[in-house]
């Protein structure tokens, strides 16, 4: 084992953070084989860096063959993967209360019906009996779902003059008149 220098360490620590994945895992494999004999306890006890992930980009540098992250597979599901039927069955009670924004400025939909309302009627399903969630993963399944809790907006129509008419009560002042100052 080559001895480290202490300058060194803080250096390869860097380099280390720097990468990711199997760039990373090939770079630990490299420094404890030149410094720690090729092992990976001895790597965790001089730079502090998991066994495992030393033990497998050992492996890789070996044989040459890459091991696949599954970072993707990682993490709970969301709930309309675990249990797809309840996704129609939230449009199908949401949608009859649902309109598009007015101004179609957003893609969202917007709907009166609550999640407490949405839950309670799921319940009511006799084939989704254990299978629906609490009030507040029922928000979030109608967030994904691109519905907005937010009353039902009347479209206004644009006024057709830009200036106030004279006859128009909106245009009259308000407060006291004004007198009109006299000349001598």
């Amino acid at each position: 084992m080559a001895a480290l220098i202490d300058d060194v360490v803080p250096t390869i620590l860097l380099a280390a953070t720097l990468l990711t994945g199997h760039k990373r895992r090939r770079f630990q494999a490299e420094m404890a084989v030149q410094y720690c004999g090729g092992s990976a306890r001895r790597a965790e006890s001089a730079f502090g860096w998991g066994r495992d992930a030393v033990r497998t980009g050992l492996s890789e540098l070996r044989s040459g063959i890459r091991c696949v992250e599954a970072f993707g597979d990682r993490g709970r599901k969301a709930t309309e993967a675990l249990h797809p039927e309840l996704e129609g069955h939230v449009r199908r009670l949401v949608d009859p209360h649902a309109q598009a924004d007015p101004k179609f400025q957003t893609a969202f939909a917007f709907t009166r019906v609550t999640a407490r309302a949405v839950r309670e009627a799921l319940l009511a399903v006799p084939e989704l009996a254990g299978k629906v969630p609490c009030r507040q993963t029922v928000g979030d399944i109608l967030d994904r779902l691109g519905y907005r809790l937010r009353r039902v907006l009347k479209a206004r129509p644009e006024k057709n003059s830009p200036r106030p008419t004279p006859s128009s009560p909106t245009s009259r002042r308000r407060g006291p008149r004004r007198r009109p100052t006299r000349t001598r």
